[in-house]
């Protein structure tokens, strides 16, 4: 996929997942979201090509003018999108899918000291709301939403909804709206 194509890709998944996009130059100038993960592509090259303190300097760079801190190493899908963004935080060895949404506030991080993998696996399609934590070499499954404050331990199945302190798994119901499971005020804690 060029550039371009992967560009206007970001924008279109900007204007679907938040309604208060008007235009895609609105879009391209004003959301930090966006401008972390066209920086996070660009550290990422670098990381792989093992330029790693170059890449490590320039994600705390991005990390300083977008409120968004995202390791050079953490591996990210297709058409993410970070609402808001403030305080998101992503792990190095984190890895998120395809169609995945951050609302700000949000930490894929680490609850370990030793090496390998120490930091969650987000598959396609997850939803995380604002404040939410999760932590550990976990894996959420597809297509699950995980409420606002959160905080996850422990893996998820596919199509689940996660809320609470410890989060506790449910099954989400036939027809439920992940967009309005966000807002529902009963997945805030």
């Amino acid at each position: 996929m060029s550039a371009w194509s992967r560009l206007r890709e970001d924008l279109a998944a900007a204007r679907l997942r938040d309604p208060a996009a008007r235009s895609s130059i609105e879009i391209a100038l004003l959301y930090p979201g966006l401008h972390a993960l066209w920086a996070h592509r660009l550290w990422h090259r670098l990381w792989l090509r093992r330029f790693r303190f170059l890449a490590r300097a320039g994600s705390q760079i991005t990390r300083w003018l977008t409120g968004i801190e995202i390791h050079p190493g953490a591996t990210i899908g297709r058409r993410f999108f970070i609402d808001h963004g403030m305080g998101v935080v992503i792990g190095e060895t984190a890895e998120v899918g395809d169609d995945v949404m951050l609302y700000h506030g949000v930490t894929l991080g680490g609850r370990q000291r030793e090496g390998g993998k120490r930091h969650p696996t987000i598959e396609d399609g997850v939803a995380i709301g604002a404040g939410a934590k999760v932590l550990g070499p976990i894996t959420i499954g597809a297509g699950s939403v995980i409420g606002a404050n959160a905080v996850v331990t422990r893996d998820a199945p596919p199509d689940s909804v996660l809320v609470g302190v410890p989060a506790k798994p449910r099954s989400r119901r036939q027809g439920e709206d992940t967009r309005a499971l966000l807002t529902a005020p009963e997945y805030f804690i």
